[in-house]
């Protein structure tokens, strides 16, 4: 009996017993379990908002104690904090932002402890080229599969996530929940897990090997698994590698407010279909719909939380919105960031956001004892 066939079977065997509200690893740990059980139940309630590296750095500033540029401009921590394991498969100390991975766990902890809900993406390199993860050459989704020849280094890989992971714990010893974004954006073609380097059912395999490697042979269960893809064109994209419900907590799409879509009719128009179909899918399918990842960079239009981004997505069902990272300054002198840093034009705009009572932020998270 081959992996795959044995694998889905007993894994749709376990499936069948599982109901609408609770997480794909019967063996979650107490907090896991209700962290999925609160984020499903405030769906279409209320929206967390998040964002990448909050706490690690921003615009003009980096490692400051208890600095976040959300907090400078709301006066709160945002709900939800997104890192990279990028590099880590490499037995680096920092990862592909340069963020010390030692101070990756201090923010975790740090933000757990004030209630947030904390999710990790993982731009891992290419394991058949030893290029970054946009080396996008074909192959190396198949190398990685078992039996291919490079699935032992993504063993070794997935073993260094998997004691990173092990790690966090929170001030009793208990484990901190995690979601885990792996293989994002797998409908684009600029990674090399993407949809031209690899075929649906190669990922669709990588993606149920990963996780029977990190739930069943590396025993952690403190994770919640989310798939996304980048914004879509219709219900039959989204689902083209799509592994199974029995493989998926938390289902969402990137979408940035850029290229084609770069006009606030044109990406109003793409981020409210996408969300309207994100909507049915997750309903469909008892899951937690995210927006996974979004951007306007450098938020050219000061009134554009309050006047595009609201508006629609107030009227959808995703439980919470990760804004990209604000790196700030570059080489070449350009500032990268997609929420707004105090003083900056969209600033005041945010805060009206902040204020509407529908996104919420850590005060509003902390109400709602999501790990309880």
């Amino acid at each position: 009996m081959n992996f795959k066939f044995a694998l889905s079977s007993l894994c749709l065997f376990a499936f069948s017993a599982i109901n609408a509200q609770e997480c794909i690893d019967r063996l979650a740990t107490p907090e896991t379990r209700a962290l999925f059980k609160n984020l499903y139940r405030l769906s279409g309630k209320k929206i967390l908002f998040g964002h990448q590296d909050d706490p690690a750095y921003g615009v003009g500033w980096k490692y400051e104690a208890e600095r976040s540029d959300i907090r400078d401009v709301t006066g709160e921590f945002p709900a939800v904090y997104g890192f990279d394991l990028g590099r880590i498969e490499l037995g680096q100390d920092h990862n592909l932002d340069a963020v010390p991975f030692a101070k990756t766990k201090q923010y975790i902890r740090e933000a757990y402890d004030r209630g947030g809900v904390i999710t990790l993406s993982w731009h891992l390199n290419n394991p058949l080229t030893g290029g970054t993860a946009w080396d996008n050459k074909p192959g190396a989704v198949a190398s990685i599969l078992p039996g291919g020849e490079k699935n032992t280094l993504y063993r070794a890989w997935l073993d260094r996530v998997a004691g990173f992971i092990g790690e966090l714990k929170g001030s009793k010893g208990e484990y901190i929940p995690v979601v885990l974004r792996l293989f994002h954006e797998l409908n684009g073609g600029w990674f090399w897990w993407g949809k031209n380097q690899c075929s649906p059912d190669e990922i669709k395999e990588l993606w149920q090997f990963t996780i029977h490697y990190l739930k069943d042979e590396k025993k952690i269960h403190h994770l919640l698994f989310a798939f996304n893809t980048d914004r879509f064109n219709s219900r039959a994209e989204w689902f083209e590698r799509y592994p199974g419900d029995e493989w998926v907590d938390i289902v969402g799409f990137d979408i940035y407010q850029a290229h084609d879509i770069k006009e606030n009719a044109a990406f109003t128009a793409f981020f409210e279909k996408d969300l309207g179909m994100l909507d049915s899918i997750a309903a469909s399918h008892h899951k937690i719909p995210a927006l996974t990842e979004f951007g306007y960079h450098q938020i050219p239009d000061s009134n554009w939380w309050t006047t595009v981004f609201l508006p629609v997505i107030r009227n959808h069902n995703v439980v919470y919105a990760l804004a990209w990272r604000n790196a700030g300054a570059h080489e070449s002198g350009v500032s990268e960031y997609y929420v707004p840093y105090k003083g900056q034009g969209s600033s005041a705009d945010f805060k009206k956001m902040y204020q509407s009572g529908k996104i919420l932020f850590e005060k509003g998270l902390q109400a709602e004892n999501i790990y309880k």
